[in-house]
């Protein structure tokens, strides 16, 4: 009775090569499954969750300063890119790091009882349009610049 045996059960079986059952994951202290990266994400402390609320910045920051994306803080200005409030402007009131969300000076909504409240977005939905400059901002735009210019020489003949 012959019949096609897959890979996984080859591997499984340990009918392969060592080398050949490695090959499947590049890094083994890091995990692939869907479950492990969902914990680490939502379970994040403040200081992981400000660099994974980072935002792209607009086509001219991106000229001028040669960096891609930048962790979101209070007082930048941002313009809306996705969602119900897109192509809307306004300057960032809060980072609210432990719902995920940023609130933008007048994108509120009126509640039943007269109350106004602001709508939390999300800051992948939204890019950077005027940075708040500090001393620490600029070293990290002056790192990431320096990676980024490193990268362009390094394959350029001299």
């Amino acid at each position: 009775q012959s019949y096609t045996v897959s890979l996984c059960t080859l591997l499984h079986r340990r009918l392969l090569p060592p080398t050949a059952r490695r090959a499947m994951k590049f890094n083994a202290a890091k995990s692939s499954a869907r479950r492990t990266n969902r914990k680490a994400h939502f379970t994040a402390p403040s200081s992981v969750r400000r660099k994974l609320m980072s935002a792209p910045l607009s086509k001219d920051l991106r000229d001028k300063h040669n960096v891609r994306s930048m962790p979101i803080v209070k007082d930048d200005d941002v313009r809306v890119v996705r969602g119900a409030h897109k192509g809307r402007d306004g300057k960032v009131i809060s980072v609210y790091r432990r719902k995920w969300v940023i609130h933008i000076e007048k994108i509120t909504r009126d509640k039943a009882n007269g109350q106004t409240i602001q709508i939390g977005v999300h800051p992948s939905n939204v890019c950077i349009t005027k940075l708040k400059f500090t001393k620490d901002r600029q070293t990290i735009l002056d790192r990431k610049r320096g990676g980024r210019d490193a990268k362009a020489q390094k394959g350029k003949h001299q």
